[in-house]
């Protein structure tokens, strides 16, 4: 076998040999924790949390703290 013959079976191989790698399938994805409320339910229990931490002049910390409590009551004044 000359050289270039040799050259030329060594890069289809390798080139097949590579191929190999980037046929594998890719891990399963696991799927994503549901949230407890979803949809237009939970938009409108955030945004009468809102409207309540406004009311009560909350910002900042304050306020984020109202709304992840007030989220998880259902939005019912505490």
């Amino acid at each position: 076998m000359r050289f270039s013959q040799t050259i030329g079976v060594s890069a289809i191989l390798l080139l097949f040999g590579s191929g190999i790698g980037f046929a594998q399938t890719p891990a399963p994805a696991t799927p994503a924790p549901e949230t407890p409320a979803a949809g237009p339910e939970a938009k409108g229990i955030a945004k009468e949390c809102s409207q309540q931490a406004t009311a009560k002049g909350l910002h900042g910390k304050d306020r984020r703290k109202f709304r992840a409590e007030c989220k998880k009551t259902g939005g019912k004044p505490g």
